[in-house]
């Protein structure tokens, strides 16, 4: 089977020194860039994270201060990598809840911007959670009868989830060879940024999803507490969040601007 694609899609893995996004760095990034017309390119590069890989790690994933200290820094290939995803879509394994926030934040720590919204997402571990309720390894193993070699290499997970979302467009009639489907299947529709911060409800109004004001209108929050957008600003939460309230603080501060007029001068509008 071939993935039916109006534009290409990139499935990504990353190796990183830990799981936090803001103080973490990635390690190795490898790709797989599927074309419309089924050719493939595909690429692994090991990065300098610029400070000391834990051991724990390495422990998972190999690859030590040795192996890197030659190689490139994210900033010298930051141009590079986001060219990689220019006018794609995007695959991975847990992707939506690591690897892109990931790797949008490191983008921006150095200066380049990973353009989240211009993107379709399939997270491939959703699919199979919601089918099977397993890992990468037994995923390779149930839906492709192999067993995953090198796993926690990131060009073999990546060649294995790639692998893997063949076979379970083969396995389920019900999934649609279809990358607008896919996203969706395994994305939370009401999402407005990667990480699910902001949501939005039946009416298409941005509420949290999270803290203090979770189910609240955020637009609401800002207005009541504009110290909120602040704190959220100076924390650490990812890029594309910070984008998003932005854009919904900014819409408030214009609307109460228009409601101020309105108080001062009511009669405004018949004059």
């Amino acid at each position: 089977m071939n993935l039916q694609l109006s534009r290409p899609i990139v499935f990504f893995d990353l190796e990183t020194t830990g799981l936090n996004i803001f103080t973490d760095r990635i390690v190795e990034f490898s790709y797989i860039k599927v074309f419309p017309d089924g050719r493939e390119e595909s690429g692994t590069m090991r990065l300098n994270p610029e400070i000391p890989i834990p051991a724990a790690a390495t422990a998972i994933h190999h690859i030590t201060d040795a192996d890197v200290v030659q190689c490139p820094t994210l900033s010298q290939v930051a141009q590079q990598i986001v060219d990689i995803f220019e006018d794609s879509d995007v695959a991975g394994y847990n992707s939506n809840h690591f690897d892109v926030p990931m790797l949008a934040e490191q983008l921006g720590i150095v200066g380049f911007n990973f353009d989240i919204p211009s993107h379709r997402y399939i997270d491939v571990q959703a699919v199979f959670h919601k089918m099977e309720q397993r890992t990468l390894s037994a995923a390779y193993r149930f839906y492709c009868n192999k067993d995953l070699e090198n796993a926690h290499s990131a060009n073999a997970d990546t060649r294995a989830t790639y692998e893997v979302l063949m076979a379970q467009l083969d396995r389920y009639p019900t999934l649609k060879n279809d990358v607008g489907f896919l996203s969706d299947f395994t994305s939370k529709s009401n999402k407005i940024d990667i990480a699910g911060r902001i949501i939005r409800d039946e009416q298409g109004r941005e509420r949290f999803s999270f803290g203090k004001h979770k189910d609240r209108l955020v637009e609401e929050v800002f207005s009541e507490e504009p110290a909120y957008y602040a704190w959220m600003m100076q924390g650490q939460f990812p890029i594309d969040t910070k984008q998003i309230i932005t854009e919904i603080y900014n819409r408030r501060k214009s609307h109460f601007t228009l409601k101020d007029l309105a108080d001062k001068y009511p009669t405004h509008g018949n004059r």
